[in-house]
């Protein structure tokens, strides 16, 4: 969810000032003000499809046992959550999100006698990871990465603390292509979806200006495809879901993950 810099290369033409402000300072706050009803805004304006997104995220992670899985962007931790359901006991999963509101809404989501109790959540900038190189069988990121403003930045180090042969996971919004719908979208997330925010949150309406803004600047398809790769990442792919609202992204790093323990 929350994290920040500048894209180098926007997905459509743009003047310097029509580009998002995804500066440190604007996203922490802005995020903090959304942050109690954040959860409930994506469950409504998505109509609740949201969560079969992550649910099919989630399915598609190759988890082995005794290796630990980061969550980058982690918001309010329901990623990080359904990954720990799924996780053997002996995977520990760290949510980071640099984000302290956001966080402290997921660590209240952890539920005691269920595995979401073994969830470690940390605040940490996702373009310079605390973590050591080869760390994580699995880097996952829903719905964040958009807001790193850096995002080459934040693949590299999601890549840098991915073990050799382990699996790096991108969930986003993405761009319809299906004629009617491209537009009836681009209608909704421009018009509709801010004023609904803006009187659901009563926060700042610029909250939820920003989502389309940043939504029609961030690369999708082929060319985020592309950033993973010139990352490091091998056997690149994507699915787009739900016409091509979301699109998960998938990569793995070069190498040959251990069969046991940590490297």
């Amino acid at each position: 969810m929350s994290s920040t810099m500048t894209d180098a290369a926007p997905t459509k033409s743009a003047t310097p000032g029509d580009r998002v402000d995804k500066s440190n300072p604007r996203v922490r706050e802005m995020f903090r003000q959304i942050a109690p009803h954040y959860d409930k805004m994506n469950h409504l304006l998505s109509l609740n499809v949201d969560k079969y997104w992550r649910s099919q995220a989630v399915r598609r992670l190759r988890i082995f046992p005794n290796h630990p899985i980061l969550d980058t962007c982690t918001g309010t931790g329901d990623l990080a959550i359904a990954i720990s359901a799924k996780a053997d006991p002996t995977v520990d999963v760290v949510g980071s999100d640099f984000c302290h509101a956001m966080l402290e809404i997921a660590r209240d989501k952890r539920d005691p006698g269920k595995p979401s109790s073994r969830i470690s959540f940390l605040e940490a900038d996702s373009q310079t990871l605390p973590f050591a190189d080869d760390t994580f069988q699995c880097v996952t990121v829903a719905f964040g990465l958009r807001n790193v403003a850096d995002t080459d930045r934040g693949l590299l180090e999601m890549t840098r603390v991915c073990l050799p042969g382990g699996q790096l996971m991108v969930l986003e919004f993405s761009q319809p292509r299906m004629i009617g719908l491209k537009q009836a979208y681009g209608f909704y997330f421009r018009n509709v979806l801010p004023r609904i925010g803006q009187w659901f949150a009563r926060n700042d309406k610029s909250a939820y200006e920003y989502l389309p803004e940043s939504v029609g600047q961030f690369p999708d398809g082929q060319a985020m495809a592309d950033r993973m790769t010139a990352a490091g990442l091998i056997d690149v792919r994507f699915t787009p879901l739900t016409f091509g609202v979301a699109t998960i992204y998938e990569g793995t790093k070069p190498g040959i993950l251990p069969s046991q323990g940590l490297a």
